[in-house]
């Protein structure tokens, strides 16, 4: 089984920008040393004292510096924000500075009604998913330069690197993004960690709905990858310690407090008590939205949820309280399923 990261650049205690972008930078270099295969950066506006990850596009651009092999990508760049020929030009640009590495992530996402007026974002569309689905067509037409001749964007170029072009992929957490992608014959990746009782039927609406060759750039068949909340420590127990900071995480953002992150005692305060550890063995209709244990521990519950949903490719998402457990628990992940370290 494959293992990628999607980082969001949290902006440590008493830290800025600066230090989140460093961490990143440091995250994205251990997921190559160990074998992770790509790593994508996330965007979210409005939280800039939490999450510094506003501009993934900017981002990469320093990841490729600071990389060689381990692929980069957007998770997602958010196109209800953007103009689809502007996207396609910064995976072309981005594709010249990681040539045949750059994964061109695709989403949507609302934000709070002033930070969209600020974006410029229309909150309501009248066909929301069709809207978006030409969205991602424009900007893979732009990428493979697939406009038909006589069409007014024939002739338009994007900067390009001389390797393969950027891999277009769909994000999203419920089946219509998930219709969409097959549909258009891209790859998909679902967030499990937002909407993990929608997995299976996500995917299986992706499977029912994939149309080979609708697009250039997607993959001969369906090809999916799964996002999942996981935390690893030396022990099911220490890592149960972990995971409180995510549980507390998620019941703050049922509260209306997004993105703020409390320490492991706070969390466990807040929780009133260190959760259970997670069962080694998940029942069949159980997908918990956050999970944890021991790097033998968590390499069979990632087995498990990869077998579920039938892909070869999980993606690690976390809330941890520092960037120290952050590398720590990468580090762990990798050992327990095995990764092939880079030399």
């Amino acid at each position: 089984m494959d293992l990628s990261i999607v980082d969001l650049s949290p902006v440590p205690d008493g830290g800025t920008a600066a230090d989140a972008y460093a961490n990143t930078v440091e995250t994205a270099r251990q997921a190559e040393r160990l074998g992770y295969r790509r790593v994508w950066a996330a965007e979210h506006h409005g939280m800039a004292d939490r999450l510094a990850g506003t501009t993934p596009e900017v981002l990469l651009g320093r990841l490729a510096g600071a990389t060689d092999e381990v692929r980069l990508g957007t998770g997602a760049m958010l196109l209800n924000h953007y103009n689809p020929f502007k996207a396609a030009e910064t995976f072309g640009a981005l594709d010249a500075l990681a040539p045949g590495r750059i994964d061109a992530g695709l989403g949507r996402a609302s934000n709070s009604p002033a930070v969209d007026r600020a974006l410029g974002t229309k909150r309501r569309v009248q066909n929301p998913d069709e809207d978006h689905r030409e969205k991602i067509e424009a900007v893979v037409n732009h990428l493979y330069d697939d406009y038909p001749t006589g069409h007014p964007y024939a002739d338009i170029e994007i900067p390009r690197g001389d390797a393969a072009a950027p891999a277009p992929w769909v994000l999203g957490s419920d089946p219509s993004s998930a219709a969409i992608a097959g549909e258009l014959g891209l790859r998909y990746c679902f967030a499990a960690f937002i909407r993990p009782a929608n997995a299976v039927a996500s995917l299986d609406a992706y499977r029912e709905h994939f149309e080979p060759d609708a697009l250039p750039g997607g993959p001969d068949e369906p090809t999916g990858m799964v996002a999942v909340n996981a935390v690893a420590a030396e022990t099911d127990e220490a890592a149960a310690r972990r995971r409180a900071v995510a549980e507390a995480s998620f019941q703050r953002l049922a509260r209306g407090e997004a993105g703020t992150t409390p320490d492991v005692e706070d969390a466990i305060a807040e929780l009133g008590g260190v959760p259970d550890p997670t069962p080694e063995t998940l029942d069949a209709d159980e997908w918990p939205r956050a999970i944890s244990g021991s790097p033998d521990t968590l390499a069979g519950l990632l087995d498990q949820l990869a077998e579920r949903v039938g892909v070869d490719e999980l993606m690690i998402q976390h809330v941890v309280p520092d960037h120290e457990t952050a590398l720590d628990s990468h580090a762990r992940i990798a050992a327990g399923v095995g990764l092939d370290e880079r030399a």
